[in-house]
């Protein structure tokens, strides 16, 4: 609710179906738009496509994971449940830690999720089971228990509109959605973990990777311990479910460690260099400080906050549901900053709040509103042909709303030429460990994050109190 709140009025690759495990991308693919052009399932995916990388941020191109990538989807293909199945698979532009299927054989993944994993198999475990999804017809049978859901919602609305059963019906109907969402789930583990099996890799990759996010769930939660029930996993299974259905299924290859391949070395290479976190064209965020080079401009957020920075806009949060979001428009009238704020755009603005201010020597304008339980603190900021928007959000009550918007606004200025031309992506870079290191020394190399350790653990899937041993291999986060 917040966050509407808050809201303001990969390189692709082509796969043949005869690739064999171990072995390089074709140099002459089938392309799925021709070997499926009259499928209307890959039609679905095709109008889908273009929406989908405008919302992952494009795709990321990059040969070396691009043929890491192929290499993998080409082994499981072979000896997928439809070998005669064609897939596009994208890789996105994100740092976020996805990964779905569109119908027609149109597969994604992020590079974020390329950084999380630690070898081939653990990328094979993900890309099987969405593989999954498109030869069990997954997409298509959603969309028509969808389809029919919504069908039955309009009835029940209609006929029951004031009834509590018509309430209730409409509540069912939600959970028989979750629970198909679930069975779909579970049906994909179990025919990727054996698909996985099948073309050589390590069949336990899945309850690893799986483990894995969930780590990275935890150290990337503001709120580890909160109650999430109620997000976008609420209608897929619990991880400890799918982590001991996962290894049950891969018992039938052998014993864990005693199977398969997990293809460490060629995933580490295919990685060494990935872009890690945000793209420059998105800006960089460095512990409590965004700075964008193209923009020219940055600021701090508090202490304590998280910043998120999504491709629509910069979100913040932090202690007591204190929420921040930052995004610019163009400024095609150049009208007074005060008659824009009041130009219709914020909800609940309270006129006689609005004035005109000064932020680093930029003319600015600052204004509060009111929505339900939310008290907001409205600041622009005119550079050039742009206006920079703050909008800071707490609940009823809550005395931070000022002192948080003092910070935002204490800390938004230019940035020098000099400034922008230093900044510089963070990538995964791989090194050997030598004799001399340590877990310390190893996670003091780490940039981007004030909890090198914590992030350095995670991202090598770290047991507590296991140290890399000397002349192994890791990952780092590095300019």
């Amino acid at each position: 609710m917040l966050l509407a709140l808050l809201s303001l009025s990969g390189c692709q690759s082509v796969f043949e179906q005869s690739y064999q495990a171990n072995v390089s991308p074709s140099s002459s693919p089938q392309i799925v738009q021709e070997v499926q052009k009259d499928d209307p399932r890959a039609q679905m995916g095709a109008r889908e496509h273009p929406r989908i990388l405008a919302s992952y941020g494009g795709e990321y191109h990059d040969a070396k994971t691009e043929r890491l990538v192929a290499k993998i989807a080409g082994a499981l293909t072979a000896v997928s449940e439809n070998p005669q199945q064609s897939y596009r698979i994208t890789i996105l532009n994100s740092p976020n830690i996805n990964a779905f299927a569109l119908p027609g054989g149109y597969l994604y993944v992020t590079r974020g999720l390329l950084a999380l994993a630690n070898d081939a198999s653990e990328v094979a475990a993900v890309l099987s089971h969405e593989m999954a999804h498109v030869t069990a017809n997954h997409g298509i049978e959603r969309q028509r228990r969808e389809e029919a859901e919504v069908i039955a919602s309009r009835v029940v609305a209609e006929v029951l509109s004031s009834d509590l059963a018509g309430k209730q019906a409409l509540a069912r109907g939600k959970m028989r959605l979750a629970a198909f969402s679930r069975q779909q789930e579970l049906q994909a583990d179990t025919i990727g973990v054996r698909t996985l099996g099948e073309a050589g890799y390590d069949p336990y990759a899945a309850a690893r990777f799986l483990d894995s996010m969930a780590a990275y769930q935890h150290y990337n939660s503001s709120d580890p311990n909160a109650d999430q029930s109620m997000d976008f996993l609420s209608s897929h299974p619990s991880t400890p479910q799918r982590v001991e259905l996962a290894r049950d299924h891969a018992r039938a290859f052998g014993p864990e460690g005693s199977t398969g391949d997990k293809g460490r070395d060629y995933f580490l290479d295919g990685i060494d260099g990935l872009l890690y976190g945000d793209s420059p064209q998105e800006g960089y965020v460095r512990g409590h400080t965004f700075l964008h080079g193209g923009l020219g401009i940055r600021f701090d957020v508090p202490d304590g906050f998280q910043i998120d920075n999504k491709v629509e806009a910069v979100m913040a949060t932090g202690p007591g549901d204190i929420a921040v979001r930052f995004d610019g428009v163009a400024d095609t009238q150049s009208r007074s900053l005060t008659n824009y704020i009041s130009s219709g755009w914020v909800t609940g603005l309270l006129p006689d709040t609005i004035r005109a201010i000064k932020v680093d020597g930029m003319d600015a304008a600052t204004a509060r509103a009111s929505a339900d339980r939310w008290d907001f603190d409205v600041t622009v900021v005119r550079l050039g042909d742009q206006i920079f928007r703050f909008l800071t959000a707490v609940p009823k009550g809550n005395d931070q709303l000022e002192p948080t918007a003092d910070i935002l606004r204490n800390t938004f200025r230019r940035i020098t030429p000099q400034e922008a031309q230093s900044l510089k992506p963070l990538r995964v870079r791989v090194v050997t460990v030598s004799a001399s290191d340590s877990l310390a020394t190893l996670s003091a190399r780490m940039m981007g994050t004030d909890r090198k350790l914590e992030l350095f653990k995670v991202l090598n899937a770290l047991p507590a109190g296991q140290a890399p041993a000397a002349g192994s291999r890791v990952k780092i986060i590095a300019e």
